[in-house]
């Protein structure tokens, strides 16, 4: 193991990560508001520290095996803690160290979850930034600097490996990695300013608009209002966030495709995308359905039911009604399609929809063999057999996200004195990076104590990560290589 070229990496990540904070000063000087010292100092602190790490260490030397794995998570553990400075100094916020590492966690993984209220009277330069955070995080920064490795003499492969959502992580779109990342960033930017020009044509505000353009794109949630979604009170904009929400949630790989070769029936080809839609409609009918059986003052089943069933189980995590106070069931129906999320390749969390196509088929197979113990029976994705290597694969994913998840769920309980719904929902929606969940954390995660804080933002880390990320680093043979 390299640690030299190590903390060369992630000094170097941390230095082009400080340039990020440059953008709400720019908010703040627009707005005349008193954020831009707070900004500033962000930018000075993580600049010197990153540059501490650069300098002492430059040179032209490439990763080795597995060396990404420490980048990533450092990077991750790294952006989270200085990231919550402008959160911690901002007079407007006052928040204890614990809750401003969690508010930058949270953005930067895409979760959602907040401690943060008053989001209506905040400065619009740490709004923005709040929002620029789960952008960033949304394709993943670690993708966005492959791009420039180059540049470093550094090798990227090994980072956009353990970085980049999806399931097989070894497709590249294009022959070169850098251009991989280049391609994936170009598509994540058009969406986003699509988007903005979206929402900002069915009535939001330009500040707005690009706000929640960041939030929707990345699948992040965060808004600029306590009310969510709900604020604007406007069909047209929820069907605009609907929209996009649909789109970010499909893997970004297969959008890539469809543009080069200008034919969208590329999407309707494709196993995933035909069963991402399969269950976020029999969700929605089924939550639809509840909501008009039991009428609630206020709900409207078909607008609100879609919405709530798109923006969950995309994990997005937007909202405009407290969903928490419906019928039982159907929260914890949403709760559980979030657990499936998206495509793989997507911003989306959860256990990704390829994966659970594949358990699925899996299961089939085995009913089969039963009836016909001689049988064979392969499995296929779009007409391609797929190797028992990656069946095996995805049940040891799938069996290690159960127990995370449980294990998550028994430490939260006992070191917060939470109740079940409080403790299930928020490992389940901080590991599928949804945000908000029922309970006591229906609203905000302002009430947990600060150890459930941290252990939370481990589990968002876990799930952005897809497990294995982190927890091979909990190996000793991972440091005895």
């Amino acid at each position: 193991m390299n640690f030299a070229v190590i903390f060369r990496v992630t000094g170097t990540l941390l230095t082009f990560f400080s340039l990020i904070f440059l953008v709400p000063v720019f908010i703040a000087v627009l707005y005349g508001e008193d954020t831009i010292t707070t900004f500033t100092m962000a930018f000075a602190i993580t600049g010197i520290t990153g540059l501490a790490l650069w300098l002492p260490l430059r040179g032209d030397r490439e990763l080795r095996g597995g060396d990404g794995f420490l980048i990533t998570a450092l990077f991750y553990v790294g952006l989270g803690l200085f990231g919550a400075i402008p959160f911690y100094f901002a007079d407007s916020t006052d928040l204890s160290f614990s809750d401003a590492a969690f508010e930058s966690m949270s953005g930067l993984t895409t979760t959602g979850a907040t401690v943060i209220t008053g989001l209506d009277v905040l400065p619009k330069s740490l709004l923005f930034y709040r929002q620029l955070l789960q952008w960033l995080g949304g394709m993943g920064i670690i993708v966005l600097a492959v791009a420039i490795f180059p540049m470093l003499g550094i090798g990227g492969m090994q980072s956009y490996r353990t970085e980049s959502p999806g399931l097989v992580k070894d497709n590249k779109l294009t022959p070169r990695i850098t251009e991989t990342a280049k391609a994936l960033w170009y598509i994540y930017a058009g969406l986003t300013v699509a988007c903005a020009l979206a929402y900002w044509a069915a009535g939001m505000s330009l500040f707005d608009a690009v706000s929640h353009s960041f939030s929707t794109v990345a699948i992040g949630g965060f808004s600029t209002h306590d009310a969510s979604m709900g604020y604007f009170a406007s069909p047209i904009i929820e069907s605009v966030a609907m929209v996009f929400m649909l789109v970010s949630g499909i893997n970004f790989g297969l959008h890539f495709l469809v543009w080069r070769r200008r034919n969208p029936i590329h999407y309707f080809q494709d196993a995933e995308v035909r069963m991402y839609l399969l269950v976020l409609t029999s969700v929605a009918i089924i939550v639809c359905w509840i909501l008009y059986t039991s009428p609630m003052p206020g709900v409207s089943p078909i607008r609100d039911g879609l919405f709530q069933t798109i923006s969950v189980a995309t994990t997005t995590g937007f909202t405009t009604q407290n969903f928490s106070t419906w019928p039982n069931a159907a929260p914890v129906l949403l709760l559980f399609a979030a657990f499936a999320g998206g495509c793989a390749g997507s911003t989306a969390g959860g256990i990704k929809m390829i994966r659970v196509l594949m358990i699925y088929l899996q299961g089939l197979r085995e009913v089969q063999r039963l009836i016909h113990p001689h049988g064979i029976f392969p499995i296929k994705l779009n007409n391609a057999p797929v190797s028992d290597r990656l069946i095996k694969a995805v049940w040891s994913f799938f069996s290690f996200y159960v127990i995370v998840f449980l294990v998550m769920v028994t430490l939260v309980m006992l070191a917060g004195d939470l109740d079940f719904t409080t403790a299930f929902s928020a490992v389940g929606a901080c590991l599928n990076n949804l945000g908000p969940g029922l309970g006591d954390v229906a609203l905000n995660y302002q009430s947990l104590s600060p150890t459930v804080k941290w252990m939370l933002m481990f589990t968002m880390m876990l799930g952005r990560l897809e497990i294995f990320t982190l927890l091979v680093l909990l190996t000793p043979a991972y440091w005895r290589r």
